[in-house]
């Protein structure tokens, strides 16, 4: 998997690479393994929660979005998503995930959003509700549910458990399955981003599939 050497589109970039070599079985005692990661983490979404309606308001007063309050937002999200990755979102690394808010570029998967300089009054009023409902509906098929996952019932950890098997039975992680995976959880952090009030750049419906996002000049 090469790494692209053009510049993404998107302001939400969502980075997976694959370990090229997977633990048989370790899989299989993950969700004990990252019970200290939901634990913070239940805590962080809370307080994320809380930052996003302080966000909400000095979006309303000055159409920004503290760059404080953005960033530790991010932590969570990269966060959760490095959890997701490890665990049954992805199972895509053996690599135990950082306890860190940071950018962690290291580890093998990332999130950045790129900070908006100046937000829209009308749309941090509406966006997150009612012009998202469309994502929140397919968001909820990926998921079992309308949130960033660490365990779900959706399709994604049904298709990540079809990634274990796979793994357990044949020592390889399929890599059409991988592409899928990521680009599933791509849709969900997009949306995330979008809902918590972090771009204005509405999500695409297109299921973006592969360890690394499309970018501005590649071959169609």
């Amino acid at each position: 998997m090469n790494t692209p050497s053009t510049t993404p589109h998107a302001p939400v970039v969502v980075t997976a690479e694959l370990d090229s070599r997977l633990s048989r079985w370790l899989w299989l005692v993950k969700w004990i393994l990252v019970i200290p990661h939901w634990i913070v983490l239940f805590f962080l979404w809370i307080a994320f929660l809380v930052v996003t309606v302080i966000a909400f308001f000095a979006i309303l007063f000055t159409e920004r979005f503290p760059r404080g309050l953005f960033d530790f937002n991010l932590g969570v999200l990269r966060w959760s998503w490095r959890v997701s990755y490890y665990s049954y979102g992805a199972l895509g690394t053996d690599r135990y995930p950082p306890f860190s808010l940071g950018p962690e570029p290291g580890y093998p998967a990332r999130l950045d959003i790129v900070y908006p300089e100046r937000l829209s009054r009308s749309q941090v009023l509406v966006k997150w509700w009612l012009l998202a409902i469309p994502h929140y509906l397919v968001i909820a098929f990926f998921t079992g549910g309308m949130e960033v996952h660490w365990w779900s019932g959706g399709l994604i950890t049904l298709l990540t458990l079809i990634a274990g098997f796979a793994v357990a039975f044949t020592d390889r992680y399929p890599r059409d399955l991988f592409a899928l995976i990521v680009g599933l959880n791509r849709w969900v952090l997009r949306v995330a981003a979008y809902a918590s009030l972090m771009t204005d750049a509405y999500p695409p419906f297109r299921l973006d599939q592969g360890g690394y996002e499309p970018v501005v000049g590649a071959a169609r």
